[in-house]
């Protein structure tokens, strides 16, 4: 299963880390912090160039508004050194449920468990 993994993290960018991103995060790389998904970001020692690995699939609706900003140098300071401070109406940082079986689907909708239970739609039937 090694050797397996090994080749798979050699060709593919989408489950985690390929192995020339293990070496440059390993050459260049100065850990600054983690998400609450496990998520590890990564900026070069002169702080130019900031990244994430990812824990697990590669999406980048995972990171959080915080360190999104982080990442894109909106903010200096990582949140980990300086936690963002959020209204309480703010609800918590939700991924990109688009296209898995957690999307939204509207009352109706074929994707739902019984879709035949519509009562906004009446089928035409010619007389």
């Amino acid at each position: 299963m090694g050797i397996l993994n090994t080749l798979l993290r050699a060709v593919t960018w989408w489950n985690g880390q390929t192995l020339n991103t293990q070496f440059h995060t390993w050459r260049y790389g100065v850990k600054v912090g983690q998400d609450d998904q496990g998520n590890i970001f990564y900026q070069t020692k002169d702080a130019k160039r900031r990244w994430v690995i990812f824990n697990g699939e590669a999406e980048a609706s995972r990171v959080s508004p915080d360190w999104h900003g982080w990442l894109h140098h909106t903010y200096a300071e990582p949140p980990s050194d300086r936690p963002m401070v959020h209204k309480t109406w703010e609800k918590p940082h939700r991924e990109n449920l688009t296209g898995t079986a957690l999307a939204y689907a509207p009352a109706g909708s074929i994707r739902r468990e019984n879709p035949s239970e519509r009562r906004d739609y009446e089928a035409w039937s010619p007389e």
